[in-house]
């Protein structure tokens, strides 16, 4: 792996993430989440579900991204059929505004790249996240499955910081708990690097009601840490 590749996917990078947990924070305002054994269990859940679709989309974009110059009717499609998966409207407003996060990130490291241009017809603000970082991948020389593995990596690890904050637990702890996750998480990237040959219409599409229940229902919230 280069070290593009190195400072795109580093947690650190300044594209956003760090302001959203991911439906934890809902999830540990109804009781849901309590303490770390919880907190591992809605990680697996998520990354069952739309970890796995997120992942899914990321592989196709990245490879519909280092195809043959990918006009924007193409990862429009991409976009379209990501939303339909996505039947919680904060769920979608907050994967477009890490989207655009994201975006904006790559245009200070690739100031050269295209792109306006793939993602022209997609829905505002921005394109979905994941296809953000699939494309982003593949300008920084990775593959689909490195795509994949990004996004399934994601939908773990950005609940597990919020949880970090939220409840107090021990960091190390909860690395402990990603390390127990990483075999999942390698066989998500897997599965969704696989299917993401097929055509948008066939791609995964697990669904949790109880995650986009959560994401509506932290809008409610009179005091919230993260945006979503």
């Amino acid at each position: 792996m280069n070290a593009l590749l190195l400072l795109l996917l580093d947690s650190r990078a300044p594209a956003g993430a760090h302001n959203h947990s991911g439906g934890m924070e809902a999830a540990v305002a109804v009781g849901l989440v309590a303490g770390q054994p919880d907190a591992e269990e809605y990680c697996r859940a998520r990354l069952r579900t739309s970890g796995r679709v997120a992942a899914a989309f990321a592989a196709a974009a990245c490879g519909l991204q280092r195809g043959p110059a990918p006009g924007p009717t193409a990862m429009a499609l991409l976009d379209a059929e990501l939303d339909a998966r996505t039947p919680s409207e904060a769920a979608r407003a907050a994967s477009r505004q890490l989207g655009g996060g994201l975006r904006r990130l790559l245009r200070s490291m690739l100031p050269g790249a295209d792109l306006v241009t793939p993602w022209a017809r997609c829905g505002p603000p921005a394109p979905h996240h994941a296809l953000v970082l699939g494309g982003g991948v593949a300008l920084a020389g990775g593959g689909p499955e490195l795509a994949a593995r990004a996004a399934a990596l994601a939908a773990c690890a950005g609940p597990a910081s919020a949880a970090v904050r939220l409840l107090g637990l021990d960091p190390f702890a909860v690395q402990a708990m990603l390390a127990r996750l990483a075999p999942d998480i390698d066989e998500c990237a897997g599965l969704a690097a696989a299917a993401a040959a097929d055509p948008p219409r066939s791609l995964p599409c697990e669904g949790a009601p109880a995650l986009d229940l959560l994401a509506d229902f932290h809008l409610t919230a009179e005091v919230r840490l993260f945006a979503s």
